[in-house]
């Protein structure tokens, strides 16, 4: 079978990928009187007289949900909810596996973002932690910021930060193979959507100075039609505009670094010899790169990577976020914050030894069992410094 009827027949077989388990034994009349009635009444009595013991008595001190509108679906953008719901279950299914976090796929047929908002408001109570999933942007900036403001519970949209995360790993171990520091780079940036003004915005906050991007519109500047995202990232100095660029092919020109978060085949063999020496190439559209990572190495390209499998130097998210709720959940933490995603980006990067890194491994595999206890204890250590 190929691919996809291999995805289709898993599926099938199972009726979906994850369920509910119990930890408590329920073999008898005794166990069900301690689990639920009548002696289920005792944990609500201490809950509500205070509300903080919900964490030592209930699942909701391992428990997120993985949240979406299916607005922006993988690559296939705006779906109906029923129909993001693999998705949001293979999400759920790599907390669990990797992290050991129960998730909750929730896929919500709502028609706004306030709509939305409401809804995460109202689930507040059951959950220690809220993953937003597949939201097109700029929506998705404003949710995850309206979320951060009313709930006391960490909200973390993946897309943004995670995406940001592992780029900003990949970026510090590369930068050590090609002897460049972050300070000095110029990094060409072609998308500025969720992942593409995060990234942006974690890379300054680690002292990159020379951003310049390009969008759906062309090269970005103040005098185009922006977005709310991409103005916050003009005003605060975050993205620069290069005198007289006008095309991707123009901010490319001397750069040290390309990160595509956009569509694919959009960069040339010729936009890759026109960089500084060395060049990186994060080309992470998927399923098709920016550029095919064999004509960017002959190219001239010093480091490539992708966000697909089957090349080396996968970008993935999943190096980031188990380890990321782990340590919220653990630690309590009621909310995260740059610092928490620039200890995480460390932490992977530095789990690979200068000995192991190479052109074709700067990043740890996602099945390495030292990334999640890393990230976590790199997210506890920010609460507790």
């Amino acid at each position: 079978m190929n691919l996809k009827d291999k995805s289709l027949d898993l599926h099938k077989k199972y009726q979906g990928k994850i369920e509910i388990k119990l930890k408590a034994n329920l073999t008898d009349y005794e166990d069900l009187a301690w689990a639920y009635s009548p002696g289920v009444s005792e944990p609500c009595i201490v809950i509500n007289d205070d509300v903080r013991k919900v964490y030592d008595l209930t699942s909701k001190s391992n428990t997120v949900a993985v949240i979406t509108d299916a607005s922006a679906v993988l690559g296939l953008g705006k779906i109906k909810p029923e129909a993001s719901l693999p998705v949001m279950e293979g999400k759920a299914m790599l907390l669990k596996r990797f992290a050991g976090v129960n998730a909750y796929p929730l896929c919500l047929n709502t028609k706004s973002p306030e709509e939305f908002i409401a809804v995460c408001e109202a689930l507040e109570p059951s959950l220690g932690g809220i993953n937003l999933e597949d939201i097109k942007a700029p929506e998705c900036v404003f949710i995850e910021n309206e979320l951060k403001k009313r709930l006391s519970i960490p909200v973390f949209h993946d897309d943004q930060h995670g995406t940001a995360i592992v780029t900003l790993a990949a970026l510090i171990n590369a930068l050590k193979l090609v002897n460049k520091r972050l300070e000095d780079l110029v990094v060409a940036l072609c998308g500025t959507g969720a992942a593409g003004s995060a990234i942006a915005k974690l890379l300054n906050k680690v002292g990159v100075k020379t951003i310049y991007a390009y969008n759906i519109d062309g090269v970005v500047k103040e005098s185009l039609k922006n977005d709310e995202v991409v103005k916050d990232l003009l005003s605060n100095e975050i993205i620069r505009f290069k005198k007289d660029a006008k095309t991707l092919s123009d901010i490319m020109c001397g750069a040290d670094v390309f990160i595509g978060v956009s569509i694919g085949d959009i960069v040339t063999a010729n936009m890759v010899k026109s960089m500084s020496d060395n060049p990186i190439i994060f080309a992470l559209a998927n399923p098709i790169p920016e550029i095919n990572p064999e004509i960017a190495k002959s190219a001239g390209a010093a480091i490539i990577g992708t966000g697909r499998s089957d090349y080396p130097n996968q970008i993935n998210n999943v190096l980031a976020f188990p380890g990321v709720f782990k340590g919220l959940l653990e630690a309590r933490i009621s909310d995260i914050n740059d610092q928490h995603y620039i200890s995480a980006a460390y932490a992977i990067a530095n789990i690979l030894n200068e000995n192991e890194l190479s052109s074709t491994h700067i990043l740890p595999s996602v099945f390495d069992e030292r990334v999640v206890q890393e990230v976590s204890k790199s997210i506890k250590k920010i609460t507790s410094s």
